[in-house]
C-alpha cells in the first residue's frame, strides 16, 4: 500500500526520524491556515507547497514550489490543487491533485553548506535480506545516478538475526562523507529509519533527499513509503492511510470482490486461478502476438458468481479485444468452472462483445470441454493444450 509523503513522514516521525515538518491542506484557504500554524510551530517564513499524489518526480511536473509569503502560498496552492499532475511516474493523463502539503523551509543559511543524500531501505530478493541503498548524490533521480555514476551507489545488507548494527550506520555516514555532529546525526537517523522500516512492516522506504541542514541536522525532506499489505492486520491504524483516489478504480473494485487484479496496457483479458499460472498465461499471450490487459487471479473458488464478477471487471477495460480463461482444476472441478462460464455468459449476453477462449485442465476437464462445446449461441471457444489456447488467441486477434 503506497502512502502520501505526509503520511510516510508521520510514520517516520513516530519512530524518532527527523523530518521536514508540514501540514496537509485540501483547499487554498486551508493552505494559508496551515502556513500560519507552521510559522507558529517552527518559525519558518518561507514555505514549500507540495502536491500529494502517489508518484515521484513531482517537482519536474510543477507539483513542488516555494512560497515566500502567505499570498504566494494561496496562489500556488490554488494552482496545484485540482491540476492533473504529469510526472515520469504517471500516465500521460497525469494524476489529479486533491491536496497539498505545506512544509517548512529547511534550506536556511547557516555556518555550513546544505547537502543532499539518497537513502532507501528495501528487500534484496537475491539474498533474502533487507538492505540500505544510499548515495551522496541525493535530490535527483537515483536511476540517473546509477546509470552515469554507479560508483556513487552504496548498499549495506542487514543480517535478519541482528538487524542493523551501529557500526553499519556509522559506515553509511562515513561513505556519505560526513564528519563531526552531522556524522553522529546521520548515524542516529539511519538507525531510527531502519527501526521504522521493520516495525511498520514496510516494503520500501525511499528518502530523497535526506538533507544535512546548514546547522548539521539530518532531515527527511521527502518520504516515499510503501507498506506490505499482507501485514496490515498488525497495523490497523495504518489502514486509514489508504487513499483509493490514487488507485486504479478497477483494481479497487476487484479488491472489494476478493479478486487479485492488476491493470496492464494490453488487449487480452486474463482470468486465471493461481499467480504462477497467471504469469505463464501472460507469457502465452505475448508469444501469441497479443498484450495482456491485466493480471487476474480468481483463486480456488471459480464458481459462476465469481466468474461473472471477473468478466464484468475485465470488460470495464475498453482496450480488451478478447478474454483468455485458463483454469487448472485441482481444488475446483473443471466442469463446475465450465458451468460457471456458461452461466456468467448467459447472465451477461448483452455486455460481452468479445470472444472468450477457455482452457480447462485437471479434474473433469473432458466433461468441461464437452459442456462448453455443446452450447449454442455463445462466443466461447474451448481449448485443451496451452499451445492450442495460444493459437486461438492469435486467431481472434488477427
Amino acid at each position: 500500500m503506497n502512502l502520501h509523503e505526509y503520511q510516510g513522514k508521520e510514520i517516520l516521525s513516530s519512530f524518532g526520524v527527523g523530518i521536514q515538518r508540514g501540514i496537509v491542506a485540501q483547499t487554498p484557504e486551508e493552505a494559508v491556515k496551515a502556513a500560519k500554524e507552521l510559522t507558529e510551530k517552527t518559525g519558518t517564513s518561507w514555505y514549500v507547497v507540495k502536491a500529494q499524489v502517489h508518484a515521484g518526480g513531482r517537482g519536474k511536473g510543477g507539483g513542488v514550489k516555494l512560497a515566500k509569503n502567505l499570498e504566494e502560498v494561496k496562489k500556488i496552492s490554488n494552482d496545484i490543487i485540482g491540476m492533473m499532475l504529469i510526472t515520469p511516474q504517471t500516465s500521460a493523463e497525469g494524476k489529479l491533485v486533491s491536496q497539498v502539503l505545506i512544509a517548512e523551509d529547511v534550506y536556511y543559511p547557516g555556518e555550513s553548506e546544505t547537502e543532499e543524500f539518497y537513502v532507501s531501505i528495501l528487500l534484496n530478493r537475491a539474498t533474502g535480506k533487507n538492505m540500505v541503498m544510499y548515495s551522496p548524490e541525493g535530490g535527483m533521480d537515483i536511476e540517473e545516478v546509477a546509470e552515469k555514476t554507479p560508483e556513487l551507489i552504496f548498499t549495506e545488507e542487514i543480517d535478519p538475526g541482528t538487524g542493523l548494527l551501529p557500526f553499519q550506520a556509522r559506515k553509511i555516514a562515513f561513505n556519505l562523507g560526513l564528519s563531526g555532529n552531522a556524522f553522529k546525526e546521520m548515524t542516529k537517523f539511519v538507525m531510527s529509519l531502519y527501526k521504522a522500516y521493520e516495525s511498520s512492516d514496510a516494503a520500501m522506504f525511499e528518502i530523497n533527499p535526506v538533507l544535512k541542514t546548514s546547522d548539521n541536522k539530518i532531515l527527511a525532506v521527502d518520504a516515499k513509503v510503501s507498506l506490505d499489505e499482507n501485514a496490515l492486520y498488525r497495523h490497523k491504524d495504518y489502514l486509514e492511510y489508504r487513499d483509493i483516489r490514487e488507485e486504479h478504480p478497477i483494481e479497487v473494485e476487484a479488491k472489494a470482490a476478493g479478486l487479485n487484479y492488476v491493470a496492464l496496457d494490453g488487449n487480452v483479458g486474463c482470468m486465471v486461478n493461481g499467480a504462477g499460472l497467471a504469469m505463464g498465461t501472460m507469457d502465452l499471450i505475448k508469444q501469441a502476438g497479443g498484450e495482456p490487459a491485466n493480471f487476474l487471479d480468481v483463486g480456488g473458488t471459480a464458481d459462476a458468481k465469481r466468474v461473472e464478477i471477473a468478466f464484468r471487471i475485465i470488460l470495464k477495460d475498453p482496450n480488451v479485444k478478447a478474454i483468455l480463461v485458463n483454469i487448472f482444476g485441482g481444488i475446483v472441478r473443471c466442469d463446475r468452472v465450465a458451468q460457471g462460464v456458461v452461466d456468467a455468459y448467459n447472465n451477461m449476453k448483452n455486455a460481452i462483445n468479445v470472444p472468450i477462449i477457455v482452457r480447462l485442465q485437471g479434474t473433469n476437464a473432458v466433461e468441461a470441454k464437452a459442456l462448453i462445446d455443446a452450447q449454442e449461441g455463445l462466443n466461447v471457444i474451448s481449448a485443451v493444450e496451452f499451445q492450442e489456447a495460444a493459437e486461438k488467441v492469435q486467431e481472434v486477434l488477427s
